[in-house]
Formats: C-alpha cells, structure tokens, sequence
C-alpha cells in the first residue's frame, strides 16, 4: 500500500532530528507535505544537547528529496505566538492543514534547580496544548492529531523516582498527563471527526537516551559508562530481546493514525514498547 498520505498536509514539531525528523521523512513517503519546527537552540536545563539550524535544514532537504514540499522554521512550542505564524504561513503556502504530530519533547536531568522542571513541563506537556491550540483553527472535520506521550512516563519507578532530578519529574509528570488530555480532547473534537490519539514509545534510538546523563542513570556502577556498557540495562527494560526501537517504528505509527485507516480510532492509548510495560506494570525492581 503507497500514498496513504496522499494530498494530506502534516504539521511535525521537533523535527529537526530523532522521531520528529523520522516522522517528517515517513509521511512525505506516503505523500504528505510537511509544515516542520524546532527549537534549534539550547534550553540551558536539558544537558544533552538539542538540534541545530543545520540539523532542521537536513530534515526539509529529506523531504524536498521525496518530491514533497516543506515549510521548516524555527519555533519554539512553548510560545504559542510563533507556532501560529508558522502555521499560518505553511496553511498559506501548501493550502490546508490535516495532520497534527506534537512531537517535541525534552527530559532535563542530572542537576537540582527546579526550573527543570518546569522546563521539562513547558515544552513535553504546554508544549503540546499549544500546538493543538494553534493548530485547531485550520483542522478541517476529519483531521488528525497525533500526540508523543512515553512508556516510561507510564510507569511508575523510572524517570520519576528522583534519579533524573526535576526534570526527570517533570517528563513523567507531563506524559503522564498526556494521557487525561488526549482523552478529553478526542471527546471534544469527535463531533467534528477530528480524532487524537497518543503513541507511547519504549527507548528509542535518539539522542534523547544516547548521553552521558542517562547512560550514568542505567549504569551508575560505572564512572563513564559507554553505549557498549547500557546496551544490557536497556534491553533488560523490555520484554522482546532489544534495547530499543528505532525512529521509524514510531512513525509507522504516526502514519498510522493520520491515514484514513484510523478514521474512527480516538482517544487511544498506543505503546510502541517491545512489551516493556507488560513486563515492567509498576515499574521495575
């Protein structure tokens, strides 16, 4: 099956890199254009480091590949004036608006200033309310938005048991609220058959485990720990025999939910786990 996106257009925050990037490539496949932000700067909490100018460029380039159209900006989604000038001007150049992702996501740790947290809480959890807010007035009936939450946000004992500071707080208690909120916006938005639905990935081969900080969280016994010297730990967070999922896993999902295959799917909760909260329901031990 080909073009399952096909005439759609999909606005993509933090897509620059990582899933958000992988998303922005996987739609256009499929046939979609692309609106696409990111921050492309430093939050001074969040130690790994973020995308670059550069990084946006190679995305819309990816696309522009494909033979899709993009518009790339920066913005930051924790000002929900700039995610509306870009939406206005992508929805003026490519015509209309179909597809949400709020992708964008941070996990500050490793330090004990409590604007960690509210670092964390503005960007994974403001950060999508005012994309879904800006967004809204171009959404035709029969849209699609598409939200990032977390399996390990899901779970209690791990990114909130105070090892990763506030910030690790902060994620866990943002994802974890992204659950209430996709629920209470697909009930608001089903009389317009605009659907919402969240994906939760599992670890997810982006920058966001490959750093210092969390390879230190995994493998604390360890003064300098390396990919080599996590990759045990995170496989033993999963059910399936894998340290974790690939960008792409998560996008099939993404294309999932803006197809017209889910037209009257809403409201879910979909984990992209590897059976990790199968295994791990309270968190592990």
């Amino acid at each position: 099956m080909t073009g399952r996106v096909e005439g759609k257009v999909a606005f993509i925050t933090g897509a620059a890199r990582g899933q958000g990037r992988s998303h922005a490539i996987r739609l256009a496949e499929e046939g979609a254009d692309i609106i696409a932000v990111d921050i492309c700067e430093q939050i001074e909490s969040n130690l790994y480091p973020l995308a670059t100018p550069e990084d946006l460029e190679e995305t819309a380039k990816a696309v522009e590949n494909l033979g899709r159209r993009i518009i790339a900006r920066k913005a930051d989604v924790r000002d929900r004036d700039e995610l509306k000038a870009v939406l206005d001007e992508g929805v003026r150049e490519l015509g209309h608006l179909d597809v949400v992702v709020a992708n964008a996501g941070i996990m500050p740790m490793g330090t004990t200033n409590p604007m960690d947290f509210v670092d964390a809480t503005d960007v994974d959890l403001i950060g999508v309310m005012n994309t879904v807010a800006a967004a809204l007035p171009h959404l035709p009936d029969g849209a699609s938005i598409v939200i990032t939450g977390s399996n390990a946000g899901l779970m209690s004992g791990t990114t909130d048991t105070g090892a990763m500071g506030g910030g690790g707080s902060g994620y866990a208690w943002s994802k974890k609220t992204l659950v209430g909120y996709t629920e209470q916006m697909a009930m608001n938005l089903a009389s317009r058959m605009i659907r919402v639905n969240a994906i939760h990935p599992t670890n997810c081969n982006t920058h966001l485990i490959h750093n210092e900080e969390l390879y230190h969280v995994f493998r604390p016994d360890l003064d300098n720990p390396t990919r080599e010297d996590v990759i045990p730990a995170f496989t033993y967070f999963q059910a399936m025999p894998v340290p974790y999922v690939e960008p792409v896993d998560i996008s099939n999902a993404v294309l999932f939910f803006a197809s017209d295959e889910t037209r009257y799917v809403t409201g879910q909760q979909f984990r992209v786990d590897a059976g990790s909260l199968l295994r791990w329901p309270n968190g592990p031990k």
